[in-house]
């Protein structure tokens, strides 16, 4: 038994070997392996290695690193271990690109990743390498595949195996077929030289096991190891593709040292082999000792055993198979009977069919004979008209499916509801905050004229309870300003606007210059009255449908087979001609009432309708508007009312200040009549005269201070200043900006300010004050976007009213683009800044009326503001100016040309006029008929061309809120 099992695992583990063998060997392709040469060797199964292919970046890298190394920077702190450096090997002292492993203090295990060895180094022969050279590793590392090492590595066996593989292939090219790759990115490889496996001759030394599939191992068989005696005993001559010994494709290697070598075999480094043939061929008589001598007899008797075996099983299974045949050939003749007789059967029931088919043709033609009249009278009636009539009931059901608020006086109606309802109006405790207001500014005023300390006494308390009086009516209105929906009415006021003019175009748009009271009722009654009518025909459609669908039916019933028809040929064809007429008639009516043209009463309804909602929705924003600059305005004045009636101003106090502001201006006046003796005089003096220079200069500065506390004091808006005067400046003349009225250039509190005299008469002086008054309110809500008013003053010794702004040097639109004219892009930016100090403006139902290249300033390029405008004319004298000019484009409307008032959008139709001139400077404007500007031949972008197509029109404009929500300025916030 026991011998049996032997000859059994013997018998095994050849035929497996022998499979390993003839698996590893067949369809081996040489041509195509890739051919590598051997860089350096880790044990007898383990080896790195360069393509051949990459000998000239071999020696590229080689130059490379041969002169920047030297003086490249050197490794500080911790290198990272995924970059390459250069690091030089110790042996040759040559560079060579490497990767740390190791870092112990100053000393590094680098890995050659172009050969594979490795060493420590020291910091300085450490350096930087650049970007080029962090190219991927030249050397790959692989193993032979199928095999696993046979001892550990501290054994001398181990040693040896590394210096037999080292001897054999270290510096020779190998071919080599890829078979897999492990996790770590080894490749495991079967290696050839010629026509030898290199794995296979390890093996035989037994420097490794083969590793068979179940973690079996077992070397190759005897037999197999007889068939050579030495090393390699068989190899010819070798071309010179693959020649171990030829090196001219071969890239440049690392020298082989012996510190790289197992320290047993050190003295067998200058050896052609490492291993005698004495002691090889000793080594491969123990392997064939361990062959059993008798496995082939043994092989044969088994094999004599098995095949009787089989002969045996082979003949027991014939006569099983033919038992079975016997019993499907009895089955096979009984299904042959029952088929006959089935066949005999389907022929009797195919008569049957024949004679029933031949009934059924007869019973079809004495019926096709009955309907042929009826056909050819549906054919003549019929035709084509059902299939138009079938058409025009498909475009019926697609115009009753559309969104029932498609048509333009649909929306419009819609419109109107919205904004007829839900309508916001002025806060109620609007009137009280506007009488307060003004009998706490009247106060104030009274206040700034007191003569004596018992008056200004009773004028502060009387200034106190307007101001609590006024504090308790803004806390009303801020209270009900807050439950109101502003901004929300807002954004519906503003959807319903875009969405009302982008139906009705710029034809229907027509100038409306009266709208009747009615245009909303008369429209509203005549698209009810419309609904009405509408549905009255679709009534009458689907009747008329309904009744050709009964027809339908009933034809269909006529012509069915299955059943037994109840209806006469008589009735179908006396019924059709007027079932087909009135369906007809009633379907083209109701298309005639959807898709017919509105009539010049109904377009007129509309228009007046579309113009009033524009209207409404006009006034009821620039409310809506007005009431958050209210409701921001009061609330700034309550903050600081808070802050101010913690220090409330003493009697003594205002007396002190107004004494002393009469005193320097005493002081002033003298010491400037002084200066002008000095300088009349007939020997000058000019170290007193700068001495007096200096002394003016101070006391006006002190002047200019007190009256700066006389303003902090009063607590008050502070536009209007009477402590002030014309001669109290030392003011220098701009001739070159004074040919329109006088201006001077001066400084007030430290800046540099502008004053514009104005001849002023009894009613100019009051519209002075209150135009300036509310556009000085409307510029402390928008600082940035409009020019300041600095202070107003009227003079006491000449009938002139002076206006006080800053001073802005070569700051005009004109005057920039007349030395460094702006780019498109800063233009969109400053005309940006415009509109929204415009907007302001318009918010508080100023008119501006004066927008041209003078009156617009620009602050670093990239910064529009409005300028402030002569407020001693009105709107329309400032309108027909004859300074509405940019270039030779009038910035004139063309409604004010025909007699009618200033508006914001005749202010629009002034910043299309200037956007056109900022972007065709050299344009010659030409007009149509209608007075409107052609600029449809200029090379414009396109989002400007639309925007001023927008503007530059009759009727229709846009509104400065709705200009900086077009896509030409939505586009910089992209």
């Amino acid at each position: 038994m026991s011998t049996n099992t032997s000859i059994h695992c013997i018998t095994t583990s050849t035929e497996e070997g022998r499979g390993l063998m003839e698996e590893r060997t067949q369809e081996l392709d040489f041509e195509k392996m890739e051919l590598v040469v051997v860089t350096h060797v880790v044990d007898a199964i383990t080896f790195w290695a360069q393509n051949v292919t990459e000998d000239k970046t071999t020696e590229t890298i080689d130059t490379i690193l041969s002169e920047k190394c030297p003086t490249a920077v050197r490794v500080t702190g911790k290198p990272s271990p995924q970059k390459f450096y250069g690091a030089c090997f110790s042996e040759d002292r040559c560079w060579y690109r490497c990767k740390v492993q190791q870092q112990v203090d100053d000393k590094f295990q680098v890995s050659y990743v172009d050969y594979g060895n490795t060493e420590v180094v020291d910091r300085s022969d450490l350096a930087e390498l650049p970007e080029d050279l962090q190219m991927p590793a030249l050397a790959k590392k692989y193993k032979f595949w199928g095999f696993h090492l046979s001892s550990e590595q501290d054994s001398p066996n181990y040693s040896q195996g590394k210096s037999f593989l080292q001897n054999l292939i270290y510096g020779k090219k190998l071919r080599i077929n890829k078979k897999s790759v492990c996790f770590d990115g080894t490749i495991l490889v079967q290696a050839f030289q010629g026509n030898h496996d290199i794995g296979e001759e390890v093996l035989k030394f037994k420097f490794a096991r083969v590793s068979l599939p179940g973690n079996r191992e077992n070397p190759f068989p005897a037999k197999a190891l007889q068939k050579q005696t030495g090393l390699w005993s068989s190899i010819g001559t070798q071309g010179d593709s693959d020649s171990p010994g030829s090196l001219e494709c071969m890239p440049k290697l690392r020298p082989a040292f012996s510190s790289q070598m197992p320290p047993g075999l050190t003295d067998l480094s200058t050896s052609t082999t490492s291993m005698t043939a004495d002691k090889l061929q000793t080594e491969r008589e123990q392997v064939n000792e361990d062959q059993p001598p008798d496995a082939e007899m043994v092989i044969n008797q088994l094999c004599s055993q098995v095949t009787g075996q089989m002969l045996n099983d082979a003949r027991s299974e014939l006569q099983m198979v033919k038992q079975d045949l016997e019993q499907k050939t009895k089955k096979i003749e009984k299904l042959e009977e029952e088929k006959s007789t089935i066949q005999k059967n389907a022929e009797h029931l195919q008569h049957q069919l024949e004679e029933a088919r031949l009934e059924l043709q007869k019973a079809t033609e004495v019926r096709q004979t009955e309907e042929k009249s009826v056909g050819v009278h549906l054919d003549t009636v019929i035709g084509d008209s059902f299939l138009q009539l079938a058409q025009k009931m498909e475009a019926v059901k697609k115009q009753r499916e559309r969104n029932p608020c498609s048509t333009a006086g649909d929306r419009l109606l819609e419109s109107v509801t919205v904004v007829v309802n839900n309508r916001v109006i002025m806060p109620f405790s609007s009137e009280k905050l506007e009488v307060a207001w003004d009998s706490y500014r009247q106060i104030l005023k009274k206040l700034r004229d007191f003569q004596t300390k018992g008056e200004l006494e009773d004028l502060m308390k009387s200034r106190n309870q307007a101001c609590s009086v006024l504090l308790t009516v803004i806390n009303d209105f801020l209270l009900e300003v807050d439950s109101l929906p502003i901004s929300e009415r807002l954004e519906s006021l503003k959807e319903v606007s875009s969405s009302l003019k982008a139906v009705f175009t710029a034809d229907s748009n027509d100038e409306v210059s009266e709208v009747e009271d009615q245009a909303f009722e008369k429209f509203c009654e005549w698209k009810n009255q419309k609904h009405q009518n509408s549905r009255s025909v679709q009534h009458e459609t689907d009747m008329a449908l309904g009744a050709l669908s009964d027809w339908a039916a009933n034809t269909s019933k006529f012509f069915s087979l299955t059943g037994k028809a109840d209806v006469t040929l008589e009735a179908i064809a006396e019924k059709v001609d007027d079932i087909l007429r009135q369906a007809e008639s009633s379907v083209c009516e109701e298309l005639n009432i959807n898709l017919s043209e509105h009539g010049d009463q109904e377009m007129k309804l509309m228009s007046n309708a579309f113009h009033k909602v524009i209207q409404h929705i006009q006034k009821e924003q620039l409310l809506l508007c007005d009431i958050q600059e209210k409701y921001k305005t009061n609330k700034k004045f309550k903050q600081e009312m808070l802050q101010w009636q913690n220090s409330t101003p003493k009697a003594d106090e205002l007396l002190s200040i107004k004494k002393r502001i009469k005193s320097l201006r005493s002081q002033l006046r003298w010491k400037l009549v002084e200066e002008g003796c000095l300088e009349e005089a007939d020997e000058l003096d000019l170290p007193e005269i700068l001495k007096k220079k200096e002394e003016i200069a101070e006391t006006r500065n002190a002047l200019f201070q007190e009256i700066r506390h006389e303003r902090e004091e009063y607590s008050s808006e502070g536009l209007l200043l009477q402590s002030l005067d014309r001669d109290i400046f030392d003011a220098e003349p701009m001739r070159e900006l004074s040919g329109r009225r006088p201006l001077v250039c001066t400084e007030f509190q430290g800046q540099k300010v502008v004053l514009k005299s104005y001849s002023v008469d009894e009613e100019s002086e009051v519209r002075m004050l209150e135009q300036a008054a509310q556009y000085h309110r409307v510029q402390s809500q928008s600082p940035s976007t409009v020019v300041p008013l600095l202070g107003l003053f009227f003079g006491k010794s000449d009938p002139l009213a002076y206006i006080m702004v800053p001073y802005f040097s070569i700051g005009s639109l004109r005057a920039v683009q007349k030395i460094n004219p702006l780019m498109p892009p800063d233009s969109r930016k400053v005309m940006r800044g415009v509109l929204q100090g415009l907007q302001s403006l318009h918010v508080a139902g100023i008119t501006h009326a004066s927008l041209n290249p003078n009156n617009v300033f620009v602050l670093n390029r990239e910064q529009g503001i409005v300028g402030d405008y002569d407020f001693t004319k009105t709107p329309e004298q400032r309108a027909v100016d004859r300074g509405m000019l940019a270039g030779s484009i009038s910035l004139v409307a063309p409604e004010l040309r025909l007699g009618q008032l200033p508006s914001p959008a005749s202010d629009m139709y002034a910043i299309g006029g200037l956007m056109l001139w900022l972007h065709a400077p050299d344009c010659k404007a030409v007009e149509n008929e209608q007075h409107e500007l052609e600029f449809t031949g200029l090379q414009l972008e396109n989002r400007l061309q639309s925007l001023l197509s927008k503007l530059l029109v009759c009727a229709g404009r846009l509104s400065a809120l709705e200009a900086l929500d077009d896509d030409y300025f939505l586009s910089l916030k992209n």
